[in-house]
């Protein structure tokens, strides 16, 4: 096999972890898929290699390195179908294209179907820790449309721990103030309710609604649990670009219909992380060696004002300086 500077001496790794007594395969498979997910694209020999590899991998290893394993590849969108499917995942389907295409006639228009079938089907078990949290919001936001159809598509599936819904007359209340902002048009408003109503930070909030393609919007909406005639109706007041284009609001309010519940909770998770790491980040603890280096410079510091006289001893008379 020809070997990729992507995954350097995984084979030698693979035959040592066949010896008696050395289990590293989930190490490897964890590694693996660390290394896949930081490039947004791969060449057809990377794909190839990454798939031969993790299918010798995943059906070796323990259920909750399967499961973590699984729920990062489910929000990549480069992910190779063998290796979804394998995982119990469900690829990309052509369909989905149909979401982005042109308006259709209402009277043509079907009944909205949902994202996935198995909107329920994974157990809410895995909670995200903020560096996986950021990264995922990161990737959703600079992803295109297309892109971020598959990633909710495939967050319906994973194990990941959604965001607890909204109750509901605190949801009811908000909603009713989205739709009076975005009415009158009131941006600022409308951006304020919906950050307070879904605990999220200002900065998160702004991204979220001038993003101009929508699918944040749409996401933060069906978190809130927004009517989907609610939901088209903010759509056409709340910013102009938007509301004059009949294309661009035929186009979400499909989306909207076949947005998972599920997926649109696990992403509030995941903005919530992110705005956590980002604290984090800023506010970072001092290493455990600061104290002592600051010690250090202090003593420094101190000596510089000349030695310090020693003690003489002086028989009876006692200790002098």
């Amino acid at each position: 096999m020809t070997r990729s500077s992507l995954f350097p001496g995984f084979d030698g790794l693979l035959t040592l972890s066949r010896r008696e007594g050395v289990d590293i395969k989930p190490t490897l498979l964890r590694v693996l898929t660390d290394l896949y997910v930081q490039a947004s694209a791969h060449s057809a020999d990377e794909e190839r290699q990454f798939v031969e590899l993790a299918s010798r991998l995943v059906d070796d290893v323990d259920d909750a390195t399967r499961a973590a394993v699984r729920a990062r590849l489910a929000i990549y969108p480069a992910t190779p179908v063998e290796i979804l499917k394998k995982l119990g995942l469900r690829p990309a389907q052509d369909e989905t294209a149909l979401s982005l295409a042109g308006p259709l006639p209402v009277a043509l228009r079907s009944p909205p179907s949902r994202m996935t079938t198995r909107d329920d089907a994974a157990a809410p078990g895995l909670s995200m820790q903020p560096k996986d949290a950021a990264e995922l919001s990161e990737m959703f936001m600079r992803a295109a449309p297309n892109e971020r159809i598959t990633i909710l598509q495939n967050l319906a599936t994973t194990p990941l721990k959604p965001a607890a819904p909204t109750p509901q007359h605190r949801a009811a209340h908000a909603i009713e103030a989205l739709e009076m902002a975005a009415f009158n048009a009131d941006v600022e408003t409308f951006t304020t309710e919906l950050g307070e109503s879904l605990i999220l930070p200002a900065r998160i909030t702004l991204e979220v609604v001038n993003d101009p393609s929508g699918e944040p919007l749409a996401c933060a909406a069906k978190a809130l649990g927004m009517p989907a005639p609610v939901f088209e109706r903010v759509l056409l007041f709340l910013k102009p670009e938007i509301g004059q284009s009949v294309q661009t609001v035929f186009r979400l309010s499909r989306f909207y219909g076949r947005l998972s519940e599920r997926a649109a909770l696990i992403m509030l998770a995941a903005w919530r992380g992110s705005a956590m790491a980002a604290i984090r980040a800023k506010h970072r603890t001092a290493l455990y060696d600061d104290e002592r280096q600051h010690v250090r410079a202090s003593t420094a510091r101190t000596g510089t004002h000349g030695p310090s006289k020693p003690i003489v001893r002086t028989g009876t008379e006692g200790f002098k300086r």
